[in-house]
């Protein structure tokens, strides 16, 4: 059942919750969770209306505000790490990029966490994923805070924006019109409650530079540039978190004598009086998405721990961040991630794995995989190499299809629903332990403290104030980054 109209929102929720000009008082939070969650969370997404949309999103921000789980800063906690506060070889946090069937993922990710007593998890998506799987971020907002609630969590949900990424063919032919393009995201982004940003103006590093200094400047100084911006944007007794990137993923591995160049000239560019970022991505050796060989298995990758362990101790003992992050790590075997906390690392961020089982490791009905591989080879046809087989090639685009055929994942039959949701819980408490973050709830209560982030009431509900509906919003261009 769907709604008929934004007005028909309040009769629906009679008896369970009373909307109001400055927000949602719950009546009754267990029929609000189990009984209307998963209604509104549809109609959130898919109801045809874009005044209904914006309606629902509004109940969802409010009504997780109201029960404990609204969306928050990891700033605070990663700023203790830096000061020493927090032991750096403890636990590494995941950050999930979520692309396919995002309810029904992230429900299974705060159920691992649950089982775990572990709240230091992020939920991502990229600038390039937000185009391909058809998920703007007031829309993936008000999913991810659903599935929170859904699974009775009641600490801050971390949501972040992934590989805010800086083109570097665009760049070179318009700077002033990249950059605005970073800007609107941003604003976007933040408007929709994402809290911490990831700045990606590494593939503007200049390797035709005679110093290490003068290439990484234009990074250094975008990063600077965007986090002006978020401190602009920020809700008021919010510190946005935020990272920046010094090694393009896939490229040469990062040097301690890069990390210093980038960091010197970046607080430099920033001057007095602003929070910087808290944690910079580096290169170890990965690749986003990992890499498909003839057969249509994963090259195996050789993490460069040494230098994870290097860089990060240099970001937290000189300038006081939580450490570095890891990229494109989701397609590592299993036994490798128990190596990120014991050496440090921060973040690290997690994607294609999850794709991966979606499409791999059973409960996808066999009609649907085969209707998603032959819209790749119609659609994503110019997309493939020279000696490509058929299993590099569909590996490498499957994940264009997620949007085309995102209401199908979202309606997956029950038992498809069940087994892709099982494969996916126990990858994520496996994870989950592998990582440390099992008993980090303590930690997020003691350093996170959640700031109520008031939306005007909707014009779709009776607000006087009309606001720009954003679902439907322009879809920024493929660049190809995201894990």
């Amino acid at each position: 059942m769907t709604l008929t109209s934004a007005a028909d929102l309040r009769s629906r929720l009679e008896g369970v919750a009373v909307i109001g000009a400055d927000g949602v008082d719950l009546l009754d939070e267990r029929r609000f969770r189990e009984e209307l969650l998963d209604e509104l969370v549809f109609d959130a997404v898919f109801h045809a209306d874009a005044r209904v949309r914006e309606a629902t999103r509004w109940v969802i921000w409010c009504a997780s505000q109201a029960i404990g789980c609204g969306s928050a800063s990891i700033h605070a906690l990663y700023v203790a790490r830096g000061r020493g506060e927090v032991d750096a070889t403890r636990f590494t946090v995941p950050a999930i990029n979520v692309r396919a069937a995002t309810y029904l993922t992230a429900r299974q990710a705060f159920a691992a966490a649950l089982e775990r007593d572990a709240a230091t998890v992020i939920f991502e998506i990229a600038k390039s994923e937000m185009a391909y799987t058809d998920q703007r971020p007031d829309e993936y907002t008000a999913v991810i805070l659903a599935a929170a609630m859904r699974e009775g969590w009641r600490t801050p949900v971390f949501l972040q924006g992934d590989h805010f990424q800086f083109n570097a063919t665009k760049w070179a032919s318009d700077a002033a019109a990249e950059l605005e393009g970073l800007r609107d995201l941003t604003r976007e982004a933040v408007a929709a409650g994402f809290l911490n940003i990831d700045i990606d103006s590494s593939t503007l590093v200049d390797l035709s530079q005679n110093t290490v200094p003068d290439q990484q400047r234009v990074n250094a100084e975008n990063t600077a540039e965007l986090t002006r911006l978020i401190r602009e944007l920020q809700p008021s007794g919010v510190t946005v978190s935020i990272g920046g990137e010094i090694g393009e993923v896939g490229k040469a591995n990062s040097t301690e004598e890069e990390l210093r160049a980038y960091l010197d000239g970046y607080h430099a560019a920033l001057g007095e009086g602003l929070d910087g970022i808290s944690k910079v991505s580096v290169q170890t050796g990965t690749s986003h998405g990992g890499v498909p060989m003839a057969d249509g298995s994963i090259a195996e990758v050789k993490i460069d721990f040494d230098t994870l362990r290097r860089l990060s101790t240099v970001a937290r003992d000189e300038y006081g961040l939580a450490g570095c992050v890891q990229h494109g790590a989701s397609t590592l075997p299993d036994e490798a991630f128990n190596h990120f906390a014991q050496n440090g690392t921060a973040e690290i961020h997690l994607a294609t794995g999850f794709q991966n089982i979606l499409y791999d490791d059973g409960g996808l009905p066999a009609d649907l995989r085969a209707e998603m591989m032959e819209w790749c080879v119609a659609n994503a046809a110019d997309e493939r190499k020279p000696g490509e087989t058929d299993e590099q090639f569909l590996y490498k685009t499957r994940k264009k299809a997620i949007g085309a055929f995102k209401r199908e994942l979202w309606t997956l039959p029950s038992d498809a629903a069940a087994q892709v949701g099982a494969n996916l819980r126990a990858k994520f408490g496996l994870l989950f332990d592998e990582l440390g973050v099992a008993g980090t709830r303590e930690l997020v209560q003691r350093h996170v403290s959640p700031v109520a982030v008031p939306r005007p009431l909707p014009a779709s509900l009776g607000g006087d104030e009309r606001r720009t509906v954003s679902a439907g919003a322009s879809v920024f261009d493929d660049d190809g980054s995201g894990e």
